[in-house]
C-alpha cells in the first residue's frame, strides 16, 4: 500500500470511497472541494491517499491553521482529524492505522498537542464521532488512545401544518408589555448586530451574520428580539451554508436571558419558514440543555456525535 499525498486526478475515486464508507454523510465532488480543497487550511501532505496500484483504499484529511480565525487565531496547538475513510476490502489490515499514524506525526511536527476529530471551524463536515452509524470508527480511535468527552444532537422538525401556539402568543404579549418587540432584520441593524453576535458569542457567530449580509440573505433570514430601548437583546437566523431548511444560530444576550426570548424568535422562526414554504426545519449541532430546549418546541434527535480528542 503506497502512501502519498493528496492527488486531484483521485478526486472521483475519493469522493466514490467516501460514499461508500461513510454512507450516511454523502458528498458530491463539488462539496469535497468547497470545504476540503478550497478552505485557506487546505494541505495536500495533510490530505493523504492510501493507493494499492491505480486504486484508492483509504483517505485522511488532517488540518492545522495556517491563517487566523476570528478571535482564535492560529490555534496553534491544535489540529484536527476531519475525516478518515478505508474502504472494506483494506479495512482490519493496517491501512487506517498506516494514514493515522502518519498524520499524527506530520500534525506532531507542526507543533500540534492536541488533535480533535471532526469539529474544525468553518467548514467541518461531522461535528463529532458518529458512534451510532460508524460503530467501527468508535473502536478504531478508541484503540489508537483518543478520548470521548461530551455528546452533540442533530434535530430535525416537520413544519407541516405549524401554527403558533395560543402559548407562544401568550408569551409574545407578555414580553411585550415588558418593552421586546420581535422584527425581521433590516439593515438599519446591519452593524448593531454583527457588533453583538461578536461581542456576546464570538467571532464565527459573526461570521455567520455577515455571510448571510453579503448574501443578501438577511432580510428574509434573520429575525431580531429587541429590548425597550430599541436594542438587540437577541437574534435567530437559517441558511448559514445556503440550505434554506437549516436552522440556527441562536442567541440571547447574557444580560436578557430568563425573559423567553428564545423560545418566542424560535417560534416565529418556523412561522416564517412555514410561509415561505419550507416544511422542515434541522440543524446539525447542540448540546443537552440545548437538546431539552428544543424537544420542548417539538424537536427530535436524528442522529448524536460525540467529541473525541487526544493529547500528543
Amino acid at each position: 500500500m503506497l502512501i502519498t499525498g493528496y492527488r486531484q486526478d483521485y478526486e472521483t475515486q475519493v469522493v466514490e470511497l467516501w460514499n461508500r464508507v461513510l454512507w450516511a454523510d454523502p458528498i458530491t465532488v463539488g462539496k469535497f472541494r468547497k470545504q476540503a480543497l478550497f478552505d485557506d487550511n487546505f494541505d495536500s501532505t495533510l490530505c493523504t491517499l492510501a493507493l494499492d496500484k491505480d486504486r484508492v483504499g483509504g483517505l485522511i484529511l488532517a488540518t492545522k491553521r495556517k491563517f487566523p480565525y476570528m478571535e482564535r487565531g492560529l490555534e496553534p496547538d491544535r489540529g484536527w482529524i476531519n475525516v478518515l475513510s478505508i474502504d472494506e476490502p483494506f479495512q482490519r489490515k493496517g491501512t487506517g492505522a498506516q494514514l493515522l499514524l502518519d498524520a499524527e506525526k506530520k500534525l506532531a511536527e507542526l507543533g500540534v498537542k492536541q488533535i480533535t476529530l471532526g469539529a474544525y471551524s468553518p467548514n467541518y463536515f461531522f461535528p463529532g464521532l458518529d458512534c451510532i452509524n460508524y460503530p467501527g470508527a468508535k473502536a478504531f480511535f478508541d484503540k489508537h488512545g483518543y478520548r470521548a468527552g461530551e455528546a452533540a444532537y442533530s434535530m430535525r422538525k416537520d413544519l407541516h401544518g405549524f401554527r403558533l401556539s395560543e402559548e407562544a402568543l401568550a408569551k409574545k404579549k407578555a414580553t411585550k408589555k415588558k418593552g421586546y418587540s420581535f422584527i425581521n432584520f433590516n439593515y438599519s441593524y446591519a452593524l448593531d448586530l454583527l457588533e453583538f453576535a461578536k461581542s456576546e458569542f464570538g467571532g464565527g457567530w459573526k461570521r455567520n451574520v455577515l455571510l448571510n449580509m453579503q448574501n443578501n440573505l438577511a432580510e428574509d433570514c434573520i429575525l431580531l428580539a429587541l429590548n425597550g430601548a430599541g436594542k438587540i437583546a437577541g437574534f435567530c437566523m437559517r441558511m448559514i451554508d445556503g440550505n434554506p431548511l437549516r436552522f440556527g444560530p441562536i442567541g440571547i444576550a447574557e444580560s436578557e436571558r430568563n425573559a423567553g426570548l428564545g423560545g418566542i424568535l424560535f417560534d416565529f422562526m418556523q412561522a416564517e419558514m412555514a410561509k415561505r414554504g419550507l416544511y422542515s426545519l434541522f440543524f446539525l449541532s447542540t448540546d443537552e440543555p440545548g437538546r431539552r430546549f428544543y424537544e420542548r418546541h417539538g424537536l427530535t434527535v436524528f442522529r448524536t456525535f460525540t467529541d473525541y480528542w487526544k493529547d500528543l
